[in-house]
């Protein structure tokens, strides 16, 4: 199984944002941060996993079930259907998404959504608040 926690976060909502993503079931751990300019939140939610799945489509994973967690309920209960996406800024990360996802499922993977509280996605938080703050 391949986990992967991400995180999103902005200052100001719209303000300075970073992503954070935390990828393990692999043979190594793999952790990136790094700051994206001016955005909201749920932009930033959205572009963390959205670089979390491109790094591991990168890697070509087969045959995998795979777990994606974030603490925006927002956007795990989009990507799962529960919600419609009506912010016209985020509907291309949507898309973007749902399309490494099925390429990713060509491949024999499976996917879950899952929203965690931060407490239960402190890595991701973590690193999204270190890059913010400069520190990475």
């Amino acid at each position: 199984m391949i986990t992967i926690h991400t995180d999103g976060a902005s200052r100001g909502n719209p303000g300075a944002a970073a992503i954070a993503y935390v990828i393990e079931g692999l043979p190594e751990r793999i952790e990136q941060a790094r700051t994206i300019g001016t955005t909201t939140n749920n932009q930033a939610e959205y572009q963390a996993l959205l670089a979390a799945l491109t790094k591991l489509a990168d890697m070509g994973p087969t045959s995998q079930d795979i777990e994606c967690i974030a603490d925006s309920e927002l956007m795990i209960k989009q990507l799962r259907g529960e919600y419609r996406v009506k912010d016209e800024l985020l509907r291309p990360h949507y898309q973007a998404i749902l399309t490494l996802v099925r390429q990713l499922e060509v491949d024999g993977n499976t996917f879950s959504f899952t929203a965690v509280r931060r407490a239960q996605n402190k890595r991701a938080d973590q690193l999204a608040n270190l890059a913010l703050d400069g520190q990475l």
